[in-house]
């Protein structure tokens, strides 16, 4: 049975057990570790990319434009690719510039949900042209991380986050955004 917490400063916030329990308790950080994983995973592949000069060169072993000329065979909308083709270093650019956001935004809590439908459009999009021929599709890993984002984007960064700190402090002075 779903309860809501009354313990101090934890407003709203879903939990099953009685209050104050470690059933409850726990329940309250049980996306943690899931925000701490994507946040270092997309932080770490977007200074991966930055930092290696392989990715960004305009070809060769590597790059993004090998990336992308191997995937277009077997993507699932190549014309995806063909769009990412026309500029290989601004698509890899912004890739990786996207995945470093998505990956701040969910560490910190900041616009956690739009941050986490972030990750999930580019782990969507990377679903359906990159590990779209990995047969069977469970070998691809962009499909479970496409899904991973989901409850982020449902819940938010409701512990330890930006967002729940303005939250608390709109609350406080009285001012709502929604409501």
């Amino acid at each position: 049975m779903a309860l809501t917490d009354s313990t101090p400063g934890s407003h709203d916030v879903a939990v099953s057990g009685p209050p104050g329990s470690l059933r409850a308790r726990a329940s309250k950080y049980a996306l943690l570790p899931l925000r701490l994983f994507l946040a270092g995973t997309f932080i770490y592949a977007g200074l991966d990319k930055f930092l290696d000069p392989a990715f960004l060169a305009s070809s060769g072993s590597g790059s993004m434009a090998e990336t992308l000329e191997s995937a277009r065979s077997t993507a699932a909308i190549p014309a995806l690719i063909d769009l990412a083709q026309n500029d290989p270093r601004a698509f890899g650019i912004a890739m990786a510039a996207g995945e470093l956001a998505v990956g701040l935004g969910t560490l910190v809590g900041l616009w956690t949900r739009l941050a986490a439908f972030g990750g999930m459009l580019i782990s969507l999009s990377l679903w359906l042209t990159v590990s779209w021929g990995s047969d069977p599709y469970y070998f691809g890993n962009d499909l479970p991380y496409m899904m991973a984002w989901t409850p982020l984007i449902f819940a938010g960064a409701p512990q330890f986050s930006l967002d729940m700190a303005i939250s608390r402090k709109r609350r406080r002075r009285g001012r709502h955004i929604f409501g």
